[in-house]
């Protein structure tokens, strides 16, 4: 999209637009940094794609009129032109917290790359009333009158193919299409509809070192660092802006390339599109058929390094047909594969999509190396970077010799090949003992977004290095309506906010919405249920309490009765307790001893009540036969059977004035540490 900067003179012949390009490579010269500016000042424009490729040359005169259109609608509405800018928030550089500020009107910055605003710089003076209008009429809703009015733009599209007429023929699609140049996009097979960029490979990429991007470390047997012309003693420049794509871009030292994060990767098979209304296949039935493909231990060993047709630098693996990573291919294609030469693919889910690079009939035996085909699209290759320039032709070849001297050390180091992964990423043991080697499911090059273990031992989502959010599963909305068409949910921009708004949700929202109708209803029923329970056992607590209430009273309104009645208490020979009140408590200190201790007895307080009542009864005390020893004695003497009541009144208010400690010298001797269960006679003395 070309764009004018609108020129603004004063009294002299130089606009002001002049005189600020002239002040800022004034500026960076002074500081040293002027030879390495790019003088693209006088062609202002925006990058929108790379490597479009249309149907036909009917669909690019469609899609220019209609692109077009739109910027007639823009001159319209800003006939002088317009300050930029915005309302919102943001921070510079971005991810900084606790500093976002007003993006404001009329700003320049600092990009460190394509991806990165380091900088904002405002303008010196403040808008004006006209300015202000225009800057915000758009965002106000003013612009619908100038959609009704102009609806027509008048140019001469046959000029851009020279008046050819031409379509693109998907039925000359190949199998080996698999393995073709990303960067200019694909040729689609028949009925797919839509370019994507899913695929499942072998992630290798391992923490960067770069302070604005980073990623995980997903293996720890290769270091391809080594690989990468990090001094530029051999590259010059790259063809895109990338720069290295494995290892993670240095920041300080990077030749006209983003700050990237890590990618190393090697693709295996390409599915395209996850938009079905596209011809594509969702990411859930991927995901649902995906683990359901047999694969053992993916070993790999690497091969050599070159420089493909493309001019892409790559790392090739060995592509054996018989082992693990061909079985894999195979299965996929059998599986995944679009319906090509009459041959159709098959799984358990009936699940298929019309976008996959690869044919139903393509197997591992077809693809490149020696013992294969070369006709297929199985070929395990790594880019390295995409069109770096070499200084020289001599530079090229001496980087490529030193390139595979170190994948000869690798390859003697795992002359078999290895299994990749960590400790914590892909160790997994299979039913065959062996851990790594897993398979990944890549929304691109830089998402992965699924992990699959080998032997069908397991499966999980990979999130990210912050551990707090997952990949996002698309591009750019496809229908009308954006992120408020459902069709639209999978897709980057609007999965992004969806996730951000469930993230600012409370947790007790979040719980309750991820439930559904069936959890909810077994969530509500099982409360319900508990509730009526607790109730249920409050109740019978209550009611048992009450009981025992009830018991103790009445309990003790017969003792008080009993006292009052005055009623005759018979002695037996054999103890010197009454009955009635005083032979309950007795019996309640006897059980005591027999089933816990003595101990536990004078701690719980039974046997000091049963003492006292005794004491305060004031019975006649049996005596041991002291000559002897022996309580058999006690038989031959006599004993009073009973007392007059009068008697035993008075001598229990006597005893109730007196003081305890006269009136119960036992319990003062237990409080001297007396042990009662020393001396079996002591009830008896």
């Amino acid at each position: 999209l070309i764009v004018s900067v609108v020129e603004e003179y004063s009294d002299d012949s130089y606009s002001t637009y002049q005189k600020f390009l002239n002040s800022l490579f004034t500026a960076m010269k002074n500081a040293d940094g002027g030879s390495c500016m790019d003088d693209h000042d006088t062609d202002p424009h925006v990058s929108m794609a790379r490597g479009v490729k249309f149907k036909s040359s009917y669909h690019k005169q469609q899609y220019m009129y209609a692109a077009n259109l739109e910027v007639a609608v823009w001159q319209a509405m800003y006939p002088k032109g317009v300050v930029i800018g915005s309302k919102s928030y943001a921070s510079f550089p971005p991810g900084v917290k606790g500093s976002k500020k007003t993006v404001g009107y009329g700003n320049i910055y600092f990009f460190f790359d394509r991806n990165n605003i380091t900088k904002a710089f405002p303008p010196s003076s403040s808008l004006t009333d006209q300015q202000f209008y225009y800057s915000t009429l758009f965002s106000k809703g003013k612009a619908s009158s100038f959609y009704s009015s102009v609806t027509s733009y008048s140019s001469n599209n046959n000029q851009e193919d020279n008046g050819d007429s031409w379509e693109y023929n998907p039925y000359q699609w190949k199998t080996n299409m698999a393995i073709h140049d990303q960067t200019n996009g694909w040729d689609l097979p028949p009925n797919c509809n839509e370019e994507g960029e899913t695929f499942v490979g072998i992630p290798l990429s391992r923490q960067s070192a770069s302070n604005l991007q980073s990623t995980n470390t997903f293996q720890e047997q290769f270091d391809f660092e080594y690989l990468l012309d990090r001094n530029f003693t051999y590259i010059k420049s790259f063809g895109t802006n990338h720069g290295w794509l494995v290892g993670g871009e240095q920041e300080g030292n990077s030749a006209g390339s983003i700050v990237d994060i890590d990618t190393a990767h090697i693709p295996l098979f390409n599915l395209g599109t996850t938009n079905p209304n596209m011809g594509g296949l969702s990411l859930s039935d991927m995901i649902k058929v995906l683990k359901t493909v047999q694969f053992g231990t993916l070993y790999i060993k690497p091969a050599f390094v070159f420089a493909d047709s493309n001019g892409h630098l790559k790392l090739q693996f060995e592509a054996d047909a018989s082992s693990a990573l061909g079985y894999l291919y195979d299965n996929l294609c059998q599986m995944l594969g679009i319906k090509w030469n009459y041959i159709s693919p098959s799984n358990s889910y009936g699940l298929y999509t019309n976008c996959a690079m690869h044919a139903a009939g393509d197997r591992a035996s077809y693809g490149c190396g020696p013992a294969n085909a070369n006709s297929g699209g199985f070929c395990p290759q790594m880019t390295l970077a995409y069109s770096p320039r070499f200084k020289s032709q001599d530079m090229a070849a001496e980087y490529i010799t030193n390139a595979n001297n170190y994948v000869d050390y690798w390859r003697a180091l795992y002359p078999y090949g290895v299994a990749v992964g960590t400790n914590k990423f892909c160790d997994t043991m299979t039913s065959s003992g062996y851990s790594g080697g897993c398979l990944g499911l890549f929304l691109n090059r830089m998402d992965l977004y699924y992990v699959f273990a080998p032997d069908l031992s397991g499966a999980w989502v990979q999130f990210h290095s912050n551990g707090d959010s997952i990949a996002p599963s698309s591009i750019a909305p496809t229908y009308e309506g954006g992120c408020d068409n459902p069709r639209n949910h999978y897709l980057d921009k609007c999965y992004k906010l969806q996730y951000k708004k469930y993230k600012k949700s409370s947790t007790i929202s979040n719980f309750w919405s991820s439930l559904g109708n069936v959890g909810k209803l077994s969530f509500v029923t099982l409360s319900f249920m508990m509730a009526v329970m607790i109730v249920a056992i409050m109740f019978v607590r209550v009611r048992k309490q009450k009981r025992k209430g009830e018991k103790d009273m009445l309990r003790r309104l017969k003792r008080r009765k009993r006292r009052d009645k005055g009623t005759k208490e018979p002695i037996l020979p054999d103890s010197d307790i009454p009955l009635g009140v005083e032979q309950q408590n007795y019996s309640r200190m006897s059980g005591l001893t027999r089933n816990k201790s003595m101990e536990d007895g004078w701690k719980s307080g039974a046997v000091s009540g049963a003492l006292k009542s005794a004491k305060s009864y004031d019975a006649p005390i049996l005596q041991p036969n002291r000559s002897t020893g022996n309580d058999a004695d006690l038989g031959a003497r006599s004993f009073p059977l009973e007392e007059s009541n009068t008697s035993r009144k008075s001598k229990r208010r006597s005893s109730r004035r007196q003081s305890p400690p006269q009136r119960n010298s036992s319990l003062n001797r237990l409080a001297d540490g007396f042990d009662p269960t020393d001396n079996p006679n002591f009830f008896l003395t």
